[in-house]
């Protein structure tokens, strides 16, 4: 590797070490804020929807006691619920698209940390986080302080929490549908419960798809030693 002032190595086109090392870590810190401030974005639209669901199903008790439950307050109830259902569904897709984006940063940290370990090997060990841009180098990253498996992850994130709220929302407006056609309180809770069940399998099934098709399409600089991904 040659140099420019005798002591600082420079890269392949020339470049100080340093000032690659300078150019690497100011992208970092560019990935580390946007990651931030998209992870911060969309649990401001979780919050808003959740803060906007509960206040409307209060509006709804407190109107279904001024008119008694009367027809028209069934109506009014299927019609917020609907709106309920559009804005949790809006928020589910901007959340699953977080999912992707908050993938794509720990990628591209990922490669970085491997451009640092290029830099100077003597760093590897000291690099908890993953330093290889393939899905084992994300899971790494995800979780590194342990072997266990990504469904611990994938149970307790933003993703499986606003598919649960939409779920239950869909069972609530058909178990309310069923019972303004006429069924039993006995057919309208499993038709509810089934149409819930139903979306949160679907909705695993599309996240799960939409997961593994990203990695499909991806060809990593860095793949971890031993792995075909």
């Amino acid at each position: 590797m040659s140099t420019q002032d005798g002591n600082t190595p420079a890269g392949p086109e020339g470049v100080p070490a340093s000032v690659r090392a300078q150019l690497l870590a100011t992208e970092h810190w560019s990935l580390l804020a946007s990651r931030s401030t998209t992870q911060g974005e969309v649990l401001t639209r979780i919050s808003m929807f959740l803060t906007f669901t509960s206040a409307s199903l209060v509006s709804l008790a407190l109107v279904g006691q001024a008119t008694r439950f009367s027809d028209a307050f069934i109506i009014l109830a299927m019609a917020v619920l609907l709106v309920d259902l559009l804005i949790g569904l809006l928020t589910q897709v901007r959340v699953m698209n977080v999912g992707l984006e908050d993938l794509m940063y720990v990628i591209a940290m990922n490669r970085l940390r491997a451009a640092y370990v290029d830099l100077d090997p003597g760093l590897a060990p000291y690099l908890m986080a993953g330093r290889h841009d393939d899905l084992a180098g994300s899971r790494q990253t995800y979780f590194f302080l342990g072997p266990r498996g990504p469904w611990s992850q994938v149970a307790g994130s933003s993703m499986v929490f606003i598919q649960m709220a939409n779920a239950a929302l869909i069972a609530i407006i058909l178990g309310t549908g069923a019972t303004i056609l006429g069924a039993g309180t006995g057919l309208a809770v499993p038709v509810g419960a089934l149409g819930g069940l139903a979306f949160m399998a679907g909705s695993v099934f599309s996240g799960n798809r939409m997961y593994f098709s990203a990695w499909r399409s991806f060809t990593p600089l860095s793949p971890t030693p031993g792995t075909d991904d």
